[in-house]
């Protein structure tokens, strides 16, 4: 019979639950245990796919897309996911369907679709019992598709927020029904340290630990997130006015490289005390290849510094799948990555600061969407080119790289997308086809995984090895093959195409400095153990121009 642990937040949120939940997945995995993980998310949005990057963080994009049928005739496509999902499954080292992000938005859809079906005649449509059941409804289906052992249940949010009682109703009722020794309640919540008193304090805690339980749940294990670790006299507070036994304590402080939080749990025992608590066989954890993975990123014998010009800059992770594919390519080169965030509006207002990417051994150019911001990152890509520094376009970023090169190469001054100028005269980026017809937003650019045809005898075949490759998509605009054809006798390379060689998947610039863009994401399938290709071998390049020394440039 199938185990559940569902992971709830105190205090705040942004204290690592998802980290918490994939760390926890990662002990079941070391047992031997095969695990799938849920995020639930109480807004309304059916997905986060048109969310800001700056108020949500990164929208993680799945291999699959799952066609949502609230019901029949009614079909939502998602793709598009919560950012925890690649933490997921950068830590899992598998894909998750994107059925396991649950919202509010597709519950309560869900419910009030069937009811003006007639499927609820005569009754109240209530939260108890409709919109909890359908809560519980979805938790079972991932349980059902995904035949595991355990799943793992990450609930957004703080403990105490108006739009996530629905469901913690639900897994209250759920851990009722499928038995005591089949479920595990993890609160994670915020330990303060006071630098003026020097202490701990758990006060947050112990009110966060009393709001769970009158809302009928019981934590089996408190998670005590902190900036130092928790000290034996705060555990033993903790454990007695959250009540529950002191080894069920746990100190989740900083550390320096994510990847060790599994070891950090297990060093404090939470692997084989979760077993017990759902009446699992303790087994003896195999943590050695984590371990030598680990390693990889605590010696690195040289230094590069990387430029990430954008527009979602204010928080870092509008970027996070980026940033951690950065590190893996260069844990598995012996390279510190030091990444530089800079917001592109600056080059607008003044040109000469770009001279400031001239100490960087990479130029990355982000993704993103709209206006603002664009004409510093052409600019970027117009330097970059000029000065041969290292450069990958991601999606958006080789949009503008190729823009950049239409205006110089192709003497098109106006060139530009239709996203950004619907009137430009030279439309080098326009919609995809099937784009054209579109009226609404949510869900329907192209999304998921997608076959890409790398041509021989390229960078991106160089970095690939392979002439075929699956890659994860989400866009509405291309790079038009009308231009990137005439671009060809200026230096352009068009490097890969889709499966019907009739859209751009990637370009190059001929020369002897690396730039390449790809209109895919390699980010979401960079894994710790196992880097994007891409993103190592920009690393390689990079490392080829290092100039400077690593303290001049903030780093991550």
């Amino acid at each position: 019979m199938v185990k559940y642990v569902f992971v709830t937040g105190g205090v705040m949120s942004g204290i690592g639950k998802g980290i918490t939940a994939a760390s926890i997945g990662k002990l079941f995995q070391f047992r031997g245990y095969s695990v799938d993980i849920i995020k639930i998310d109480p807004y309304l949005n059916v997905d986060p796919g048109v969310l800001n990057p700056v108020e949500h963080g990164e929208v993680f994009v799945t291999e699959e897309v799952w066609e949502f049928t609230p019901v029949p005739s009614t079909v939502f496509k998602i793709s598009e996911i919560d950012q925890d999902f690649g933490t997921y499954e950068r830590f899992l080292d598998k894909n998750i369907h994107p059925r396991n992000n649950i919202t509010s938005g597709q519950i309560f859809l869900s419910v009030l679709l069937r009811e003006r079906r007639g499927e609820f005649l005569g009754r109240t449509v209530q939260i108890v019992p409709h919109i909890t059941d359908e809560i519980k409804k979805r938790i079972r289906l991932v349980a059902e598709k995904s035949n595991v052992d355990i799943i793992i249940a990450e609930l957004g949010g703080t403990i105490g927020d108006i739009e996530s009682m629905p469901f913690v109703e639900a897994i209250r009722q759920l851990c009722l029904e499928e038995g005591r020794k089949n479920s595990a309640i993890v609160h994670v919540a915020y330990v303060p340290f006071l630098t003026k008193v020097g202490q701990l304090k758990t006060k947050p805690v112990q009110h966060s630990v009393k709001t769970l339980q009158s809302m009928g749940l019981q934590p089996d294990i408190v998670v005590g997130r902190a900036d130092i670790p928790l000290t034996d006299d705060v555990r033993a507070k903790l454990a007695m006015y959250c009540n529950v036994p002191e080894y069920a304590v746990i100190s989740s402080s900083y550390i320096d490289i994510v990847y060790e939080m599994p070891l950090n749990f297990e060093s404090q025992g939470l692997g084989d005390t979760l077993c017990r608590i759902l009446e699992l066989p303790i087994k003896a954890p195999d943590t050695i290849q984590w371990e030598t993975m680990t390693q990889l990123f605590k010696s690195p014998k040289k230094t590069v510094n990387i430029a990430m010009p954008g527009k979602y800059c204010s928080i870092i992770d509008s970027y996070i799948s980026i940033n951690e594919a950065l590190k893996h390519a260069g844990a598995h080169l012996g390279i510190k990555v030091n990444i530089k965030w800079i917001d592109t509006l600056q080059f607008e207002q003044n040109p000469q600061t770009l001279n400031m990417l001239k100490q960087f051994d990479g130029i990355l150019l982000t993704p993103g969407f709209g206006f603002r911001g664009v004409e510093g990152m052409i600019l970027t890509a117009q330097f970059a080119y000029e000065e041969k520094i290292p450069f990958l376009g991601i999606c958006f970023g080789a949009q503008l790289m190729f823009i950049g090169f239409c205006r110089k190469a192709l003497n098109l001054p106006e060139a530009n997308s239709t996203e950004v100028d619907p009137d430009t005269p030279a439309p080098v980026v326009d919609l995809l086809p099937e784009q054209k017809q579109l009226v609404e937003k949510g869900g329907t650019m192209k999304l998921g995984g997608h076959k890409v045809f790398i041509k021989k005898g390229t960078r991106l075949y160089e970095a690939y090895k392979r002439d075929m490759i699956v890659e994860r998509f989400r866009h509405r605009f291309h790079i038009i093959k009308e231009y990137a054809k005439k671009a060809e006798s200026k230096g352009l390379i068009i490097s890969s195409y889709d499966e019907t060689s009739s859209v751009i998947n990637s370009i190059e610039v001929n020369g002897e400095n690396w730039m390449v863009g790809v209109q895919f994401h390699p980010e979401f399938k960079s894994r710790p153990n196992s880097p994007s290709p891409l993103y190592y071998e920009f690393i390689k390049q990079a490392l080829k121009r290092r100039t400077i020394e690593p303290q001049q440039i903030s780093s991550v």
